[in-house]
């Protein structure tokens, strides 16, 4: 068995079977963070001693005959911006570099509470605030595929963490396509839920009790290699928690297997004024042929009546006013509310337009991205795609679009391109409907060809 690239799933059932015990599983990815870490520094505020006595505990849970979690002795990372008792949380922010939670967040209690051994945190965009994971407390995260290329962000911690086999799972946020770019850029699968599906509950740290400023557009959602993975975490993680009063009591259901023939699956190889380089329209055009040769239905999308523009736009001017809102003075000339008011409407008719796009399709099949995973650069820096230079801020705005909706939607990996780099694809399903979107994805997982190990790792 080889621990470090096995899934959740497995590593769960052989430590229940004892086929392993929990301390050879946290042995097994720690011993892959000492050997890579260093180059692609996506794990940090390592907990070594912690998890030790954490998987010793378990071991030793299961010697007594104790009732099993469904992550029982399996280890993890988080990323870093979950409330943590006894462990930083600092968004790779200067002044929260020695902030440590007084207790743990609702996803973190969960996930601790069906056996899962917490070891160490992974890297962020500063402040969450990019697409490239690199900032003053931490550094830059490499992308095990190319080091010299970014694993994306702001999640982008968590994806080279579980590319390289340090982690098998994480659970990042994504406000404008935060798990869903990385994991994309380095051939991972993420889901981003519904928006409302689970706590934002401790999702960023608010010394002082200050007011939570994100309560829209933004999720949290897991990172994984594999489908089944998702489902299980998301089916622990997801639903109401006593904490986050925005959380719809919408119940959690077990991911269905669905037959390729009873899929309405539409495509879209780009949206509207939206560049992407060629290969991945390409790996869309393809996808959705076998797709088709499989037996499902299959046809071009005819995307809703929206100025997809207009809505990142106003998308970003939304997060503005939330952080505005939250700020303890008030900047001279405040947003007036009847604005804010304005901006939730004109949301509203976005959102109600998806709803009635997926009315007719099971799911929409599109890109993730604009481009695979680009060199290192500064923020605001043209990113070339196809040999032309595209402005570095439509980098999320395939995913962005579906934060705005509030519209399940993850990202599988779909093959390399001519540079050897991962090529992640989005499907977008109805709003409530994560399972079956699971489901949809694990359908075609066998088509699109699923994760590969880089090499090296």
């Amino acid at each position: 068995m080889d621990i470090a690239f096995s899934s959740t799933v497995d590593l769960a059932a052989a430590i229940a079977t004892r086929k392993i015990s929990a301390v050879e599983a946290l042995d097994a990815h720690l011993a892959q963070i000492d050997a890579h870490n260093e180059v692609v520094s996506a794990v940090i505020s390592l907990d070594r001693e912690g998890a030790r006595e954490r998987a010793k505990k378990a071991d030793a849970a299961q010697a007594r005959g104790d009732a099993l979690g469904p992550l029982h002795g399996v280890p993890f990372t988080l990323k870093d911006m979950h409330e943590t008792s006894g462990m930083r949380t600092t968004v790779g922010f200067p002044p929260f570099a020695d902030y440590v939670a007084k207790q743990d967040s609702p996803v973190v209690i969960r996930l601790k509470a069906a056996g899962g051994v917490l070891m160490a945190k992974t890297n962020v965009a500063t402040m969450l605030g990019g697409w490239q994971s690199n900032n003053p407390l931490f550094g830059r995260t490499n992308n095990p595929w190319n080091l010299q290329r970014t694993a994306g962000g702001s999640s982008g911690g968590a994806a080279a963490a579980l590319c390289s086999g340090m982690t098998p799972f994480d659970v990042g946020t994504d406000m404008q396509d935060s798990i869903r770019l990385p994991a994309s850029f380095c051939g991972v699968y993420g889901l981003k839920p519904t928006e409302h599906r689970v706590s934002l509950a401790g999702a960023f740290p608010d010394p002082g009790g200050a007011a939570r400023s994100v309560r829209l557009m933004s999720c949290l959602g897991p990172l994984a290699r594999g489908v089944e993975d998702l489902a299980l975490i998301y089916q622990i993680i997801a639903g109401p928690d006593g904490s986050d009063t925005d959380l719809a009591p919408v119940p959690v259901q077990d991911m269905p297997k669905l037959d390729p023939r009873t899929l309405r699956i539409a495509f879209a190889p780009s949206f509207p004024g939206f560049p992407v380089a060629g290969e991945i329209s390409a790996a869309v055009e393809n996808l959705a042929r076998q797709l088709q040769g499989a037996g499902a239905v299959v046809e071009a999308a005819k995307l809703p009546k929206l100025d997809l523009d207009d809505d990142l736009e106003q998308g970003g001017a939304l997060i503005g006013m939330m952080m505005e809102a939250a700020q303890a003075e008030p900047p001279e000339g405040p947003t007036p509310v009847s604005r804010w008011f304005e901006a939730l409407a004109r949301r509203d008719r976005s959102i109600l337009a998806w709803d009635r796009f997926f009315e007719d399709h099971d799911a929409l099949l599109c890109p993730v991205a604009m481009t695979t995973a680009f060199p290192h650069c500064e923020p605001g820096t043209p990113i070339k795609v196809d040999g032309k230079e595209q402005s570095y801020w439509m980098l999320p705005a395939y995913g962005a679009v579906f934060n705005y909706s509030g519209h399940p939607a993850l990202s599988i990996p779909c093959g390399q391109d001519s540079a050897g780099l991962p090529v992640g694809l989005q499907l977008v399903g109805k709003r409530w409907s994560e399972s079956q979107l699971l489901g949809i994805a694990k359908a075609i997982e066998p088509l699109a060809g699923g994760f590969h190990r880089p090499s090296g790792y």
